[in-house]
């Protein structure tokens, strides 16, 4: 009989597992994919760390959360500053001072920038955005809204920008200085060796269990604990009683190139309709890896169907009360315990869902 069992091997299962382990208690992790880490998980291929799910950048302005993963392995100062193409036109990510002024060659000062974006948002007169479309062209203007988000944005989500929500950009990011750097959080970087080396060093010393389905075998494992951490799916959990909640989908090109650099960055976005992938991904620029080779993903959206890769939450109406209902049935479940960004059903960065693990953690003390 184990104190604990964790449904899933991916951060938050890690967070929650490697504490409890340091409080004395037993636990054991079983993880359906074949390997640990879920969506962060790293493969070494020609001496290139590469995400095999996406690109993952840890970012936090949390120094708790910075200091414990620090404590197991060594991050790098990688700056995540990725560049949007749009028809071969180059232009610096989030928008800032070299943004605007690639966009407008008459444009030198933060002043003149402001001027610009406010002439093109007045053009407009929109009150209270309806749409996505309304909500961008108020918060940045007609030509970035045109260049930079909205095919991209289209590509994203499968769906035209007039028919998305407009709390999807509730904010976007507008810099009136010279800073590419994609994130205003004090800390940032990637684990020096990949982040596998991160999830394996958190749990080290942990009886872990791959390739094993705990819905398959609910019955076995639900008598080995006294208590269920499960980070899988709630929908499914619950054998999809109320019905599917909805994801984004995601499918990847792996392409190994026989040179040494690709594109000179780590992240080029693809704005525009005539390039179907919305970005590619050279792994080696995250951790300036070394070797004769590249490794490159191009990253396709992807609706969504069971059997398919859950990505991104889509948190519209009809899904986020379709989620409260499951979580009131979860509510009610005896000694078992709903996490991660699947348990949850909400779109969580790496330092939001540690937070979430430690606030899980917090709860189990007090129960």
């Amino acid at each position: 009989m184990y104190d604990y069992l964790i449904v899933g091997a991916g951060l938050f299962g890690a967070t929650v597992a490697n504490k409890l382990k340091a409080k004395g208690k037993s636990v054991l992790v079983i993880e359906k994919r074949d390997h640990v880490g879920g969506n962060i998980y790293t493969e070494t291929r020609d001496k290139i760390h590469v995400h095999v799910y996406g690109a993952h950048i840890f970012h936090t302005s949390n120094k708790e959360v910075w200091d414990y993963v620090n404590s197991f392995v060594e991050f790098n100062d990688f700056i995540n500053s990725p560049i949007a193409d749009f028809h071969g036109e180059r232009y610096n990510l989030p928008f800032n001072m070299n943004t605007f002024c690639q966009l407008w060659p008459d444009v030198h000062t933060p002043e003149e920038a402001q001027a610009k974006i406010q002439k093109e948002k007045a053009a407009y007169k929109i009150v209270e955005p309806q749409n996505l479309e309304e909500q961008a062209i108020s918060l940045v203007g007609s030509t970035i809204y045109r260049k930079l988000i909205k095919e991209y944005t289209e590509k994203q989500w499968g769906r035209s920008c007039k028919e998305l929500p407009a709390f999807i950009i509730k904010r976007l990011p507008v810099r009136f200085e010279f800073n590419n750097n994609y994130f205003n959080d004090t800390y940032q970087g990637i684990p020096i060796g990949g982040y596998t080396l991160l999830i394996e060093r958190m749990l080290e010393g942990i009886e872990v269990i791959c390739n094993e389905d705990f819905l398959l075998n609910k019955e076995k494992y639900s008598n080995i604990a006294k208590r269920i951490i499960y980070t899988g799916p709630i929908d499914e959990y619950f054998d999809y009683k109320y019905g599917y909640l909805e994801y984004r989908s995601l499918k990847f090109n792996v392409r190994r190139l026989e040179m040494e650099d690709y594109q000179h960055n780590a992240v080029v976005n693809y704005t525009s309709h005539d390039v179907p992938y919305t970005r590619i991904i050279e792994h080696k620029h995250f951790e300036n890896d070394i070797s004769p080779v590249t490794i490159i993903s191009e990253e396709y959206p992807d609706n969504w169907e069971l059997g398919k890769e859950r990505f991104y939450t889509v948190n519209n109406e009809r899904n986020n009360d379709l989620y409260s209902r499951y979580h009131e049935l979860a509510e009610k479940e005896e000694n078992v315990f709903f996490g991660g960004r699947l348990g949850l059903y909400k779109y969580l960065d790496m330092d939001d869902t540690i937070i979430e693990a430690f606030e899980l953690l917090k709860r189990l003390e007090n129960d």
